[in-house]
């Protein structure tokens, strides 16, 4: 059997769309493998929303072609959002064989079968239809202890600064009787948690009769979320993320991420009612200006957001609530910096993802918004978000000293082969004596002390 290698960058959605190619390939009889010295084939699952994780794969891809002088046989393949992206430039600069999109996985036999014979081959062709139907996952990227689930591909917001829409585009639902084999699924094989993952999981409809998607790119910007006019026949995010916690109570359920536009009571009810949905909510806010968020197409407006995070509040009173936040937009002032922190100190994130601007060719803001705010103040302005944010973590993590928690280990502390590390439901990294137990088991653990980055416990 020829042997495949996999390498994946970027986000959890390309580790659930490698799980996906592998499947395929494993049913076409090719044989996984984790050394890429032995291997036929060596695929590379690429991101492009962030110029950093381009510059790795294109480095990789140098080692690669090092790899060729052992073995000029094997196959070097590009897949995913960059490949989407650059396209033939793979091909007749980096030396690739194959260049496959993210709705090109099923062609990957044939295309593998064409650059066999010193071909090459590219299939980078969008779909508005493909989610994968009928193919369960190969685990590949896990601890055996937690999952992924796409349930959506592609997105329809077109927000100005990203890439996405592009590389994976419009927004699909995958049918829920597929979702819900891949969560007993991975019950099955002792997993202990799933994520349910989506470019934007909360705008989830899947009409069992007849599959609609809808073109919101040019839409009015209001907050006001879109109801999806939801039938009997349709599924929505909160009846999809109550079937999945019903039909696996023994697993933790996450979502991620969730647009505030379509953050709806109704998701937070079901959480509310179900035991075991983390009391986790990742929010991207990305700025706290309204001027901003207007020229970034997020449509929804400061007042929106903050309303959202009462609600999550007043319905979910234990729930961790986590955000992206990026400085640097185009045209951004001081005063919308100022807009940001101000909104930062007013929430109190649990945790940020923390940027400055990073221009994204074939994106709207790059064709039509000049990057204009000078480097040094993006950096300046980075550091304050991240000295903020560093101070706040830290109180919120004070907060819980005291407090017990069930906490779901997943491995052995770095620091300390007697101690094990997990999270919580509320998704804070908590550390502590490992005794009689292992990976996989859910602990109550009191909180002793913390960092600014992890919570310390004693077994109760």
């Amino acid at each position: 059997m020829p042997k495949v290698y996999i390498e994946t960058y970027g986000c959890q959605m390309n580790v659930a769309d490698s799980e996906t190619v592998a499947s395929i390939l494993a049913k076409s009889g090719y044989e996984l493998t984790d050394n890429m010295h032995t291997a036929d084939v060596v695929l590379v699952n690429t991101c492009s929303v962030r110029e950093n994780a381009e510059t790795r794969v294109y480095g990789r891809l140098a080692v690669f072609r090092q790899l060729r002088k052992a073995n000029p046989d094997v196959i070097v393949g590009v897949l995913g959002c960059m490949a989407e992206r650059v396209k033939e430039n793979l091909i007749t600069k980096q030396g690739v064989d194959l260049v496959a999109g993210p709705d090109s996985y099923r062609t990957l036999p044939e295309l593998l079968s064409k650059t066999s014979s010193g071909g090459k081959a590219i299939d980078v062709e969008l779909s508005t239809e493909e989610t994968y139907a009928g193919i369960c996952p190969t685990r590949l990227e896990s601890n055996g202890i937690s999952g992924f689930v796409s349930i959506t591909r592609g997105c329809n917001n077109f927000c100005t600064y990203c890439i996405v829409p592009y590389t994976r585009g419009r927004e699909r639902s995958r049918d829920p009787k597929d979702i819900i084999t891949e969560a007993l699924d991975l019950q099955s094989r002792g997993y202990k948690e799933l994520t349910l993952l989506g470019q934007n999981v909360n705008s989830y409809a899947f009409n069992e009769t007849r599959h609609e998607t809808r073109d919101t790119r040019h839409e009015t910007q209001n907050p006001i979320p879109d109801t999806r006019n939801l039938t009997p026949d349709t599924w929505s995010f909160p009846r999809l993320l109550e079937e999945v916690a019903l039909a696996v109570p023994g697993m933790r359920i996450r979502f991620t991420t969730s647009h505030p536009k379509d953050m709806s009571d109704e998701t937070l009810r079901v959480i509310a009612r179900n035991s075991n949905i983390c009391r986790h909510i990742h929010l991207p806010v990305q700025s706290g200006s309204n001027r901003i968020l207007k020229l970034m197409n997020r449509k929804y407006d400061r007042d929106w957001y903050l309303s959202r995070i009462r609600m999550i509040r007043e319905v979910l009173p234990d729930c961790g609530i986590t955000t992206d936040v990026f400085c640097g937009f185009p045209s951004e002032t001081d005063d919308d910096h100022q807009d940001s922190l101000a909104l930062m100190k007013e929430v109190r994130f649990d945790f940020a993802f923390m940027f400055k601007y990073s221009e994204r060719p074939g994106t709207y803001a790059a064709d039509h918004l000049p990057d204009d705010v000078d480097e040094e103040v993006k950096s300046a302005r980075l550091q304050e978000i991240i000295s903020l944010q560093g101070e706040i973590g830290l109180a919120s993590n004070r907060s819980d000293i005291g407090k017990v928690f069930d906490v779901l280990a997943e491995g052995t502390s770095k620091k300390s082969k007697v101690q094990l590390y997990g999270r919580n439901q509320q998704n804070k990294v908590i550390v502590f004596p490992m005794e009689d137990k292992k990976p996989g088991d859910i602990v109550r653990v009191v909180v002793t002390d913390c960092t600014g980055a992890t919570l310390k416990g004693d077994r109760v």
